[in-house]
């Protein structure tokens, strides 16, 4: 089964099992972001990545220039691990994870929280990859991907028992779009996924392929 069939058919289940009224406001709130445009202005292949200095989740920084001293980057942003579609996401990497390193690859993955909830989340999946900490969306913003709850959609948010003012270190509005990058030694993106749909999520046979597709040097 694809990342992409476990994500849908968790919607299926799940979904219509919500209250009527938080559906609402979610589809709402779907609908206004997708037309926003924000999508569209994110950082896409051909664009140089910004670089970042990161808190890991078993402590240390973690820098982009540190990440591609090694090989290319795998970075992907989820919102955090109170989203089950971002957990689905990083178990699929996770068993990937070998196929990328056989490539030469080193993956990151980027949400808001705080690092004590990135290493949760890290032992919670038996995660081999940098989990890291990007408080406040900064390095999200730079990648043109950051974006801000609605009051409303906040408050459904919260009445699930998402406490996100705790878990995202007093930033608990703004959330990164599922996106995922493929980025080459220079900095350079050269595969890019990035989509309003919170349910959506690169799958893992595309970033492979974009990292075969990738020139010798890079």
């Amino acid at each position: 089964m694809t990342l992409r069939d476990e994500l849908t058919t968790f919607l299926r289940t799940h979904y219509p099992h919500l209250p009527a009224a938080d559906r609402a406001v979610m589809d709402r709130a779907g609908r206004e972001l997708a037309a926003s445009g924000l999508a569209a202005r994110a950082l896409k292949t051909g664009d140089t990545a910004p670089a970042f200095s990161l808190p890991g989740a078993t402590g240390g920084t973690v820098t982009l220039d540190g990440l591609l001293s090694a090989g290319p980057v795998v970075l992907t942003f989820y919102r955090g691990a109170w989203c089950p579609f971002c957990n689905f996401a990083l178990r699929a990497l996770q068993q990937h994870h070998t196929e990328f390193a056989a490539r030469g690859a080193q993956l990151a993955a980027v949400s808001p929280q705080i690092p004590d909830e990135s290493l949760s989340l890290t032992e919670k999946h038996g995660l081999a990859f940098d989990v890291l900490s990007d408080l406040g969306s900064d390095t999200a913003k730079q990648f043109g991907i950051s974006f801000d709850l609605s009051d409303e959609l906040a408050a459904v948010y919260e009445s699930f028992g998402f406490d996100l003012q705790r878990v995202n270190g007093g930033h608990p509005r703004t959330l990164p779009l599922p996106a995922t990058y493929v980025i080459d030694r220079n900095a350079t993106i050269r595969w890019s996924f990035v989509d309003t749909d919170y349910s959506a999520r690169a799958e893992p046979s595309d970033i492979l392929a974009a990292l075969d597709a990738l020139p010798a040097a890079h």
